[in-house]
C-alpha cells in the first residue's frame, strides 16, 4: 500500500487482536456464522483463515497473490456448489471488519492516517472489489465448464451404443425422447456408424412409453441416414402406443427398417447368423 500508513504495524495490531477480529467477522456475517463448519466439511474451505489471508493481501497490496487467491476461491466455491450469497456476505463482513480495525488502529496511533484517509479508503475498497470481481468471473467460468462437461456426459449416456460384434451394435433408448435428444441421437449414431463401421444397428425402443409426432418424424430421418451409410436398422420393443401413433400418422416403419418384437429376438437372429 503506497501510503504513509505503516502496514507492518497495522498487521501486527490485527494479529494482536485476533480474537476480536474473528468475533467481529462472525457478528458482521450472521447468516454465514452457522455455516462455517458445514462449508469447511463440504469444500475444505476455512473461512476464518481465508479472511485473514485476504486482509493481508489487501493491506500489503499484493495484487498478484490477491487475484490468484480470488481465482482459487472461485473454483472451490463453484466445484462444491456453495451458495454465492454466503460468499458475498462474508467478503462484505471482511470489508467492514477491516475498516473497524483501521479505525481502532488510527485511535491508538494518534490518528496517523487522517491526512490520507480518502487514499486509504480508495485503496482498500478497490482491492476488495477487485477480489470480488475476479472471484465472480472465475466462479462463473468454472461453473459453465462444469455444466458443459456434465451435459456432454449426459449426452453420451443418453445414446449408449453398445458393440456386440465387430459389425453389430445395440442402441437401447430409455426414458423421454424429445427433439433435443433426437438431435443428439442423430449426430452420435451417424458418427459411430462411420467410426465403428457398423453394418447392423439394433435400436431397442422398449423403454420408451410415448413419442411426439416431431420425434417420430425425426427418428425416421435418422433411419434414412443410417441406410445411406450402408447400415441396416432393426427396431425392437416398439410399444403399442407408439405403433398406433405411427399408423395414425401414416408412417410405415417396416419400409425403412426391420422390426422385431423384442431385443432378445434380434439377438437370437443376428448372433446366430
Amino acid at each position: 500500500m503506497d501510503l504513509s500508513l505503516d502496514i507492518y504495524k497495522l498487521m501486527k495490531f490485527i494479529e494482536e487482536n485476533n480474537e476480536d477480529f474473528e468475533d467481529s467477522l462472525l457478528n458482521e456475517a450472521s447468516n454465514v456464522k452457522d455455516k462455517i463448519e458445514e462449508i469447511l466439511m463440504v469444500g475444505n474451505i476455512d473461512l476464518i483463515n481465508n479472511a485473514r489471508k485476504l486482509v493481508r493481501y489487501i493491506i500489503e497490496g499484493e495484487e498478484q497473490e490477491l487475484q490468484s487467491f480470488a481465482k482459487q476461491e472461485g473454483i472451490a466455491w463453484a466445484t462444491h456448489e456453495i451458495p454465492l450469497t454466503f460468499k458475498l456476505e462474508w467478503v462484505q463482513a471482511i470489508r467492514r471488519t477491516l475498516w473497524k480495525f483501521l479505525q481502532g488502529y488510527n485511535e491508538v496511533t494518534n490518528h496517523v492516517i487522517n491526512e490520507d484517509f480518502f487514499s486509504v479508503e480508495k485503496q482498500i475498497n478497490n482491492q476488495v472489489d477487485r477480489f470480488l470481481n475476479v472471484f465472480f468471473i472465475t466462479y462463473s467460468q468454472y461453473k459453465d465448464s462444469l455444466i458443459t462437461a456434465q451435459r456432454e456426459l449426459v449426452e453420451n449416456l443418453s445414446v449408449p451404443i453398445i458393440p456386440i460384434t465387430p459389425t453389430i451394435c445395440i442402441l437401447p433408448l430409455i426414458g423421454a425422447v424429445d427433439l433435443y435428444r433426437t438431435n443428439i441421437l442423430e449426430e452420435k449414431v451417424l458418427i459411430e456408424i462411420g467410426k465403428l463401421r457398423i453394418q447392423t444397428l439394433i435400436m431397442d425402443l422398449s423403454g420408451i412409453m410415448e413419442m411426439e409426432t416431431e420425434v417420430i418424424d425425426h427418428l425416421m430421418r435418422i433411419i434414412d441416414g443410417t441406410s445411406l451409410m450402408g447400415c441396416t436398422t432393426v427396431i425392437t420393443g416398439l410399444r403399442a402406443e407408439v405403433a398406433s401413433n405411427m399408423i395414425r400418422l401414416g408412417m410405415r416403419l417396416n419400409e425403412k427398417a426391420q422390426t422385431l418384437g423384442t431385443l432378445q429376438q434380434a439377438l437370437n437372429k443376428y448372433l446366430i447368423c
